[in-house]
């Protein structure tokens, strides 16, 4: 039997069906393995690094002021009302204007208070001149009587030359003119003590009319309040509505006479009020290193020490309420970023590792209740443990593998596995 010949287009076309056959086997193998890569290079991992390790406590708290000095409305002053304020937080200088109050009432208070003062010292002045007039006419009026008088005593000094009836009349004249001497002297004293009293009684109205409209103008001077101090503008809460709604005083709010409105805060002296935990309470002591962070200036740490500690726990106005111990972190350098009420947190550092391997807390697992980490080789993972020195929320110290080992961040792929 013969076999069948072999064409050259024949050939051709087996050996171009193979060629396709080995490239299509090449890209299935090609994807699978660019598949397993990509598998394996999907997991997160970062590098193990070698340093100092600060074990640390954190608490969340807010920045305050250790001095201040404090704002307060004007005293002796009702019906307050703002009508201007500051900017918060702005910088000001000794003697700036802090507040503005409504003026409209003291102002309408001191017309009516000084057309009250010139009624009365005109009803004063008036008193005084029918005094001085009721004087005079009682002068003349005693004068007078007086005349009358000494007339009398001389006719009653001729009776060895007139008849003696005569004589009888004029020693009755004489007792009239006495008796009427007496009556005119007891009116001008009676109209004296009058006139004097009633002159008392305006000039007291007067004068009391004269205070009022002082009081007045030092209520109307007292309608803007200016900063005792240099620092920075710090407006206190308005609790007329209660705590829950307290909110910053603005314009438009009524005030209580002496109430507090503000206060101009010492930024020398700023402290981080933190929250201390009672776990961690007895792992805490004065003069350690803290670091502060501030939410909204992430970028920078603010090195600082821990100056004071609560001896008691404190209750916080939250729910489910708390109990925590409150402890004050003194910042070292001031920054004029930095300003009363502002939320961060305050790091404690309570040890330090020296030349201890770091990795991130998220690369740590439990493994049969012991501590591993994912080890990068190869684009493979394997399972390595680990002593765990200390922790720390974004950090732990581990020991048992070398600095720049690749750690994941989670737990790999099975197939990423090793």
């Amino acid at each position: 039997m013969k076999r069948p010949r072999l064409t050259g287009r024949t050939v051709r076309r087996i050996i171009t069906a193979l060629v396709l056959l080995g490239a299509a086997a090449a890209a299935a193998y090609g994807v699978a393995k660019m598949r397993e890569v990509q598998g394996v290079t999907a997991v997160p991992s970062a590098p193990a690094r070698q340093g100092d390790f600060n074990a640390i406590i954190r608490c969340r708290g807010e920045l305050k002021a250790r001095h201040s000095v404090q704002v307060v409305a004007p005293k002796n002053v009702p019906e307050l009302r703002i009508v201007w304020l500051a900017n918060q937080g702005a910088p000001v200088k000794q003697g700036d204007p802090l507040f503005r109050f409504d003026p409209s009432s003291a102002r309408q208070q001191l017309q009516e208070k000084e057309a009250a003062l010139k009624q009365a010292d005109a009803a004063l002045q008036q008193a005084i001149a029918v005094g001085n007039v009721s004087a005079e006419q009682d002068k003349i009026d005693l004068a007078d009587a007086e005349y009358q008088v000494e007339k009398a005593r001389l006719e009653v000094s001729k009776l060895e030359i007139v008849s003696r009836l005569q004589g009888e009349e004029s020693r009755v004249d004489l007792a009239l003119a006495e008796n009427k001497l007496k009556v005119q002297q007891a009116t001008v004293a009676l109209n004296k003590a009058s006139s004097d009293a009633k002159v008392a009684s305006l000039k007291r109205a007067r004068d009391k009319a004269f205070d009022d409209v002082e009081l007045t103008r030092y209520r109307l001077d007292q309608m803007e309040v200016r900063s005792p101090s240099s620092g920075v503008f710090h407006l206190l809460p308005n609790n007329s509505q209660g705590w829950l709604n307290a909110k910053p005083f603005k314009v438009g709010d009524q005030v209580w006479p002496g109430g507090a409105l503000a206060e101009i805060p010492d930024l020398e002296t700023l402290e981080m009020e933190g929250k201390v935990e009672e776990i961690d309470r007895g792992r805490v002591t004065l003069e350690q290193t803290v670091r502060v962070h501030i939410d909204s200036l992430p970028e920078t740490t603010f090195p600082a020490k821990l100056i004071q500690l609560s001896p008691m726990t404190v209750m916080a106005w939250e729910w489910p309420p708390t109990r925590t111990f409150r402890g004050f972190a003194r910042i070292q350098t001031a920054d004029k970023r930095l300003r009363p009420a502002m939320n961060g947190s305050m790091d404690v550092v309570i040890d330090t590792i020296p030349n201890a391997i770091i990795v991130p807390s998220k690369s740590v697992f439990s493994h049969n209740g012991k501590a591993i980490v994912w080890r990068g080789e190869n684009n493979k993972f394997r399972q390595v443990e680990v002593q765990v020195l200390a922790r720390n929320p974004d950090e732990v110290a581990v020991k048992g593998i070398k600095e720049s080992t690749q750690v994941a961040l989670i737990e790999p792929d099975p197939k990423a596995r090793i």
